[in-house]
């Protein structure tokens, strides 16, 4: 890529905080408006928010571990940074779109660059009904949840609620219950990423149901519709020894 102009930003942990010190006092502090590389220091959590804020900008993202997981970022190493960021392979990644309509009928939008998930309110199983591409593919599913996953967010929230994780490039997204009740069995499916997926809440005011967009909840829900928005996008930038799909591929040799 052309010479970074590097603006950092830091979750509110001290570590995170402190490296944004000591790198500012090496690199230089610049207002990420004015930069082309935003180096993110923190978690995967602040790595998403850092993401959102940089949807559909003309702007790559470059993470370095100060939180817990990491699974977004890269080793935090302080030297050669801008030969690093230079020499880094880029992901590009388009996050979900989500139009939400609630009981009063008022509709929202929400964008999700991991998943967007349906949640049961209270004690009482959710039921919903699932359609893709105008087709009905599941009357009803008694469940904790649902959700739909992209590539980079299927070793998240997916992953936990025993979803596949998808190869980065594969152009596919996960569609997977959260402790299904009925059909207890039914462990999910893999869908087109250009699939418009549709949930509608069944018995709405008895078992109610938000539905969240990464950090964006929504409640009360009566209809969600998902699809890849292809319009928007964001950059981010991983050390060539670290790699995003690289990464991918190891988990599906966890133990």
């Amino acid at each position: 890529m052309a010479k970074p102009r590097i603006a950092f930003v830091a979750s509110s942990a001290p570590k995170a905080r402190n490296a944004k010190k000591k790198l500012e006092a090496l690199y230089g502090a610049r207002e990420p408006s004015k930069a082309n590389v935003i180096v993110a220091l923190g978690g995967d959590g602040f790595m998403l928010e850092t993401l959102h804020q940089c949807l559909g900008r003309d702007v790559a993202v470059y993470g370095m571990n100060r939180g817990s997981v990491g699974f977004l970022m890269n080793d935090f190493e302080i030297e050669d940074l801008p030969r690093r960021i230079a020499t880094a392979q880029v992901t590009t990644l388009n996050p979900l779109r989500m139009t939400a309509t609630d009981q009063a009928g008022k509709a929202h939008e929400a964008v999700a660059i991991n998943e967007v998930s349906l949640l049961r309110q209270t004690r009482q199983t959710a039921k919903v009904r699932i359609s893709v591409d105008g087709v009905v593919r599941m009357k009803e599913l008694m469940c904790d949840g649902v959700l739909c996953a992209t590539a980079a967010g299927s070793t998240a929230y997916n992953l936990s609620a025993h979803g596949p994780i998808l190869p980065i490039g594969s152009n596919v997204m996960a569609l997977t219950p959260i402790s299904a009740f009925r059909p207890r069995r039914w462990r999910g499916a893999l869908l087109p990423e250009g699939a418009k997926v549709i949930f509608d809440v069944l018995d709405a005011a008895k078992r109610p149901v938000s539905a969240v967009a990464d950090s964006t909840e929504i409640r009360d829900v009566v209809h969600v519709s998902i699809c890849a928005d292809e319009c928007c996008a964001v950059n981010l930038l991983f050390a060539r020894e670290h790699d995003l799909e690289e990464r991918i591929l190891k988990e599906q040799f966890a133990t």
